[in-house]
């Protein structure tokens, strides 16, 4: 039977990432999949990351499983890291997951039990996971527009039920760049409170915009305000641990009975998915951040991919021209290409992105930006 059914359609992420590799061009570029690369090209180990392996190495004496709620070692000192306060601290449960995504659908999982008629608020253009994330989970979705000024995002909430959802990602938001200010944050804490919904954070690139805790603040200062909450957290991008599949689910709430009941539940879900997560990836991030020579090591490493990021970034908007490019954080930036320019640009320049228009800023070489900058305007003026 399974046999008779029409063939599913190729991720088109995934089919411009083998155009890619199959371009011969000396000069083709993969601006495509969301790795950080340095300037030769290479997603870079970071020295604490080698570190903690190896001392890992020297005292591992077993393979043994880790149990569905993986390595709370590692949950704790990440949720310790993101939170910094220990009253969030008090009121947080959580689990490790299959990276950043597997975080994203056990919390949609969960959503989706205790909460069979909630509505889950997404802006778009959204990260090309979240929607069919919250669609297989059985999430009831409506959208809209993502904003500089969040107006719509805010209207949004205005109108939502009790115990509706907004799913927004934490900070450098993929694929526009954006990131929320202080005071949209307050304004948007504020309105969830009084409406009652429930914020769903999805927090990957953080470090990568403003700097570590400048990317954290505004999640903080809506956690503080809010009774319960979920965040789903990455840790391939600040760690590079990509292949590795590292992350947590964390749930907040003023209800600890309610907290337990959740972390059960998540514990729930992942058993009958995929029974135990990967030790591995958060062994590192756990011995790195139970040392604070090692913490230190990584906040430096981490802060020097930001500034590469930024030097590349201001390049781009310099040499371009593009309205708005420069106010864009994180790796992810939004360029005014439409899917007929963004064919240009790989045709005629070998330079591979979206076709929305998204592109990994971190994929440039420092060498190239001009190059860059150059195909750019020329896909962006067709003849």
């Amino acid at each position: 039977m399974l046999l008779t059914l029409d063939p599913p359609s190729a991720d088109p992420l995934w089919q411009l990432t083998a155009d890619c590799a199959r371009d011969v061009r000396p000069q083709r570029l993969d601006l495509i999949v969301g790795v950080y690369r340095d300037d030769t090209g290479v997603s870079p180990v970071m020295q604490a990351v080698r570190t903690a392996e190896l001392r890992l190495a020297e005292r591992s004496g077993s393979k043994a499983y880790v149990g569905p709620a993986g390595c709370e070692r590692f949950t704790r000192s990440t949720a310790a890291l993101l939170l910094a306060d220990p009253a969030l601290e008090a009121r947080t449960e959580g689990v490790q997951t299959v990276a950043g995504t597997g975080a994203l659908r056990l919390l949609a999982e969960l959503l989706a039990a205790t909460g069979p008629d909630r509505t889950v608020h997404l802006g778009t253009p959204a990260y090309v996971n979240h929607p069919a994330i919250l669609a297989a989970a059985g999430l009831r979705t409506v959208t809209h527009p993502v904003t500089p000024d969040g107006s719509a995002m805010l209207a949004a909430v205005r109108t939502a039920r009790p115990g509706d959802v907004l799913l927004i990602q934490g900070c450098c938001h993929n694929p526009t760049g954006l990131s929320m200010s202080a005071a949209l944050w307050d304004e948007l804490a504020s309105v969830m409170a009084r409406r009652g919904v429930v914020p769903f954070i999805d927090q990957a690139y953080f470090g990568l915009g403003d700097g570590l805790d400048e990317d954290l603040d505004g999640m903080r200062r809506l956690l503080r305000a809010v009774p319960d909450a979920v965040v789903a957290v990455s840790a391939s991008k600040a760690w590079g641990l990509y292949s590795e599949r590292t992350g947590c689910a964390l749930i907040l709430s003023d209800d600890a009975a309610q907290r337990r009941h959740a972390a059960t539940l998540l514990e729930n879900i992942a058993r009958a998915s995929y029974s135990q997560p990967p030790a591995h990836g958060a062994a590192i991030v756990a011995e790195i951040l139970t040392d604070p020579a090692l913490t230190a090591c990584w906040r430096g490493e981490l802060e020097s991919m930001r500034l590469r990021l930024g030097v590349l970034r201001d390049g781009l908007a310099r040499l371009t021209g593009f309205a708005g490019l420069g106010e864009q954080r994180g790796m992810f930036l939004k360029l005014p290409l439409g899917p007929a320019a963004m064919l240009r640009l790989r045709s005629e320049h070998a330079v591979y992105g979206l076709p929305s228009g998204r592109i990994n800023l971190a994929g440039i070489p420092a060498g190239r930006v001009g190059a860059v900058a150059r195909a750019l305007r020329a896909a962006h003026r067709p003849t």
